[in-house]
């Protein structure tokens, strides 16, 4: 006869309510900080899901650990597991390549850069920082986690990596001001841009950074003239012994490259010459030649080797969600993944979210299992101008409008639409 689990056995593993609260409650500091990215590493996936039990095993603990144990599953499903899939994994191998090149070069005064590309929610900042993460590990290590080109008598913080996000309304002072910040250094509210830039390649020799990872990109806009001089300023930050990487959506799209326009005519995304390299001369072509692109993509269901992949990440998810009532092949059997695909497109991020939402009304309702039906009732937005470049939205070409005088002033804040079927119509 088989022995039933004792309570302690089922609940191997429970933190205390105590711990529960601390990792509900406690708040994180932010990722563009040394503090919150030095967290962000030594955090990262380590959260220990709680034990797998079945309804029948639930109902025999004490109400007060039932409780307890709910909470820490609630926890855990909503926090999936970033998973090594094949838009993850291209991105890391070529992360990994250019850092260990660049990290080993003397003689070259300027460091290869990568752009990550890819529409919303398709895993781009967690991919790259995850990436960081790993780089950063050993090369803390290989010197006691001390900066070997400090000077003699002083200890700078020794930060391999340095996250930060784009300003919103980006100058170059501006992006100085926010790598500047990731250390809380001080600055002078009379500081000029040449003192600012200064002390920005005084920090990245300071604490021996070897990366520097700008998110949201994309903000940049190329029509706006601080917005080319801060491109400008990134790739004058090349020559600082430093690898960027630069995060955004549609980056081949919004003129860090090159304009990209959708051709209607061959189906296809062309790129012609932006109006400002009559004034700026070769710079578009140097940042092409500079950095690498890299487009992540959504999951697809087309070959077999498609189909397998994403079925292989719902398991993956399956495995992690903590539901009294789940049973194998609640995401991957029967129709729920072809059902799932065509919920979310094979997103990453909408795919989570969908999930994470659905777990949590598989507990509130007590049906303690995912389904169709249950996922039916969860409203789900997908932002359908948001597509990947081999299945664009096409605007319908808005009636003929005048042309607007030239000399119409436009404040450098003001975000103009794509010019393409405005620009054909007005010509």
């Amino acid at each position: 006869m088989t022995r039933a689990p004792s309570h302690d056995a089922l609940l191997e593993g429970l933190p205390s309510r105590a711990r529960i609260a601390e990792l509900i409650l406690s708040s994180h500091p932010p990722r563009d900080t040394y503090v919150g990215w030095q967290h962000y590493r030594a955090h990262c996936g380590l959260l220990v899901p709680a034990s797998a039990i079945s309804s029948q095993q639930w109902s025999s603990i004490p109400a007060s650990r039932q409780y307890d144990y709910d909470l820490y599953r609630e926890l855990t499903n909503a926090n999936l597991p970033l998973q090594v899939t094949s838009m993850h994994d291209t991105v890391g191998k070529l992360i990994r390549r250019r850092l260990s090149g660049n990290t080993r070069k003397k003689d070259d005064p300027t460091r290869a850069g990568v752009m990550v590309g890819g529409w919303g929610n398709y895993g781009k900042t967690a991919s790259v920082c995850a990436a960081g993460a790993v780089f950063e590990d050993p090369g803390l290590k290989l010197h006691g986690s001390l900066n070997p080109g400090s000077l003699p008598g002083t200890r700078d913080l020794h930060a391999p990596v340095v996250y930060v996000s784009t300003p919103v309304t980006a100058t170059p002072k501006s992006l100085c001001a926010s790598i500047l910040g990731f250390f809380r250094a001080p600055i002078r509210k009379a500081a000029g841009l040449p003192e600012l830039v200064r002390q920005v390649a005084d920090s990245i020799h300071d604490h021996g950074v070897k990366v520097l990872i700008l998110d949201d990109i994309s903000r940049l806009r190329m029509h706006r003239a601080d917005d080319q001089d801060v491109l400008d300023l990134i790739r004058a930050f090349m020559s600082l012994d430093v690898t960027l990487i630069l995060i955004g959506v549609n980056i081949s799209g919004i003129g860090l490259l090159r304009e990209a326009k959708w051709n209607k005519k061959t189906r296809q995304w062309e790129m012609p010459q932006l109006e400002s390299t009559r004034i700026h001369g070769l710079e578009i072509t140097q940042t092409e030649h500079r950095f690498e692109l890299i487009e992540i993509d959504r999951f697809r269901y087309t070959t077999p080797k498609q189909i397998q992949a994403f079925v292989d990440h719902l398991e993956g998810i399956e495995r992690h969600l903590r539901l009294l009532n789940a049973k194998e092949g609640m995401l991957t059997g029967g129709a729920m993944p072809e059902y799932l695909m065509r919920r979310t497109g094979g997103v990453v991020g909408l795919l989570g979210r969908l999930l994470e939402d659905g777990a949590y009304e598989a507990m509130e309702s007590g049906k303690e299992l995912i389904d169709e039906n249950l996922l039916d009732e969860i409203v789900l937005r997908r932002d359908e101008p948001e597509q990947p470049p081999d299945e664009p939205v096409i605007p319908v070409d808005p009636p003929t409008t005048k042309r607007r005088s030239p000399q119409t002033k436009r404040s450098r804040n003001t975000v103009f639409d794509d010019p393409g079927p405005q620009a054909d119509a007005a010509g």
